[in-house]
């Protein structure tokens, strides 16, 4: 197989290499969608019998990337198009949302799925499509709702505040494409649409949150990034800040790809409670299939919020491999906020004296940092992320390092869209790695919501030379060209890093060296609120 990334280094990535960084991965490894996406185009081009996809967001209008995919259009509307065309059976589960909490989200599902249709009629009447909008079966109970019903009712008014304020035509197109909301208003084809008052709307507070797909059964591009054009960025991150994603994926072959496949045809009747999970998946040549499965619950559910969990075998992955550990723990998360898993890290770092741990994580969630979002969801999430820390913190010490990453350039903003004066890197990456012995890449974050609630899918890797080799590669991705070997060493790495982003935090941007810098956790605190009666899977 190939050697990890993508053959051509983009925009400046080939500067990016070190010494450190290993010989070859019997699998691919992208780091960015500049990276990812000319890959998954590839392996579009190449299925010959079936294309099998599951994608919280499958944005049909991001443009092609590779020479290859160039070659039959623009955008991901031709490729699907072409692959139709040529006879191969193509499934996607795309992840719908609750109208009343995620309405943008929702509005953004249906479209796909029309152009999805659209990309059949233009492959012609022989298309074998399959499209499986799928919102979540685990709805709240009537009494949760109940309670949340001013909530509810703020948020309704909230989207059709909204509605009024839209041309007739537009508004009948938004409409279109939230049929949840449609259903909770009355006068909807008018200019004045208002929430109906009773009954209470239902509520789905799980969503499918996974990023993957199967090629002919044999090969398998998993991970924690969709396909959408704000996603799209390149190792060296030089897009304005809004725009940074940094993020990584997997592309392997073998026995693991089918049982990605077996998970993604049976899952959906499971989290219906209407069958049960399949069985935890073998290693596969150092591979294994992890997942996080929840479903509706059958019993108490009028009184539950949260749904009844069945899988969680990325939690019981992480447990497991921080057991193991000994020297280093190296982690890239978009969120840290399990009280579970830092408590457990902790207990790991009073027990071994000699284990240290990185952790990288963006300065602030994508809603809070770019679009101001300072409602109950976005400070409970960020009380959970600064409790969590702290508790890492009172452990570890100073075996601990706690960075973000910023572009080496100056920004003149001031709010938590930037780090120490420069434009954040947004970090989406779900990596942890322990001891170069074992490795987990998946679509889950470091929450409860991850690890319990919604559905997630990611890859153990467990021979230590491809763990070895992925480390090294992730860590050289932040550090400066000539960073030694004291850097990548787990014995000092901690040290060192910790401080290189000291020195960078007080270096004028465009010197800096790296894209590493100290984690803001004051931020995180001063901007938290704790809400007691919510679980913490919420968030």
């Amino acid at each position: 197989m190939n050697i990890c990334g993508s053959s051509a280094q983009p925009d400046g990535a080939k500067g990016k290499t070190h010494p450190q960084a290993g010989g070859q991965l019997p699998i691919q490894v992208f780091v960015t969608a500049a990276e990812a996406y000319p890959a998954l185009e590839r392996a579009f081009l190449a299925a010959r019998h079936e294309v099998i996809a599951g994608f919280r967001v499958f944005d049909l209008g991001t443009g092609l990337r590779c020479p290859e995919g160039r070659a039959v259009g623009k955008t991901w509307l031709d490729l699907v198009a072409h692959t139709l065309r040529r006879g191969v059976a193509v499934k996607i589960i795309l992840s719908d949302f609750d109208p009343v909490a995620r309405p943008r989200l929702h509005r953004a599902t249906w479209p796909t799925v029309r152009m999805l249709y659209a990309a059949a009629e233009m492959a012609g009447p022989g298309a074998r499509l399959t499209v499986v909008p799928a919102m979540h079966d685990a709805a709240a109970g009537l009494a949760p709702r109940t309670l949340l019903w001013p909530m509810i009712l703020s948020r309704l008014m909230r989207t059709t505040g909204w509605l009024r304020g839209l041309l007739p035509p537009l508004r009948q197109t938004a409409l279109r494409d939230m049929p949840g909301v449609r259903r909770l208003l009355t006068n909807a084809a008018d200019d004045r649409p208002r929430p109906r008052l009773l009954p209470v709307p239902p509520l789905f507070p799980v969503t499918h949150h996974q990023k993957l797909a199967v090629f002919d059964g044999c090969r398998l591009y998993i991970g924690g990034l969709d396909l959408d054009e704000r996603r799209y960025d390149t190792p060296s991150h030089r897009l304005p800040g809004h725009e940074t994603w940094h993020d990584v994926q997997l592309m392997v072959e073998g026995p693991v790809a089918g049982d990605a496949r077996a998970h993604l045809q049976g899952f959906l009747t499971t989290v219906a409670a209407n069958a049960p999970p399949a069985a935890a998946t073998p290693d596969r040549q150092g591979l294994r299939l992890v997942r996080t499965l929840s479903r509706r619950r059958v019993r108490g559910a009028a009184r539950s919020l949260a749904p009844e969990p069945l899988v969680a075998e990325i939690e019981e992955a992480h447990h497991h491999a921080i057991g193991q550990a000994s020297r280093l723990i190296y982690i890239e998360t978009q969120y840290f906020r399990d009280r579970r898993l830092s408590r457990l890290l902790a207990a790991e770092a009073r027990r071994k004296p000699d284990l240290q741990m990185i952790l990288i994580l963006p300065a602030a969630p994508d809603d809070v940092a770019f679009d101001g979002a300072t409602g109950l969801d976005a400070r409970l999430g960020e009380f959970h992320q600064a409790r969590a820390l702290r508790i890492l913190k009172k452990a570890f010490g100073q075996r601990l390092f706690v960075g973000g990453a910023a572009q080496p350039r100056r920004t003149g903003a001031t709010g938590r869209e930037q780090l120490h004066g420069a434009p954040l890197v947004y970090i989406h990456a779900k990596v942890s790695i322990f001891d170069d012995h074992q490795a987990i890449v998946s679509s889950a974050n470091l929450n409860g919501r991850s690890l319990r609630w919604d559905t997630e899918a990611g890859l153990v890797l467990s021979r230590p030379e491809e763990v070895k080799a992925l480390r090294l590669r992730l860590m050289s991705h932040w550090l400066p060209e000539r960073a030694g070997k004291p850097f990548f060493d787990p014995d000092t790495a901690v040290r060192a890093w910790a401080e290189l982003a000291a020195r960078n935090a007080r270096t004028a941007p465009e010197q800096r060296r790296g894209f590493l810098l100290p984690y803001d956790i004051r931020s995180a605190e001063v901007f938290g609120r704790d809400l007691p009666l919510l679980p913490e899977e919420l968030v």
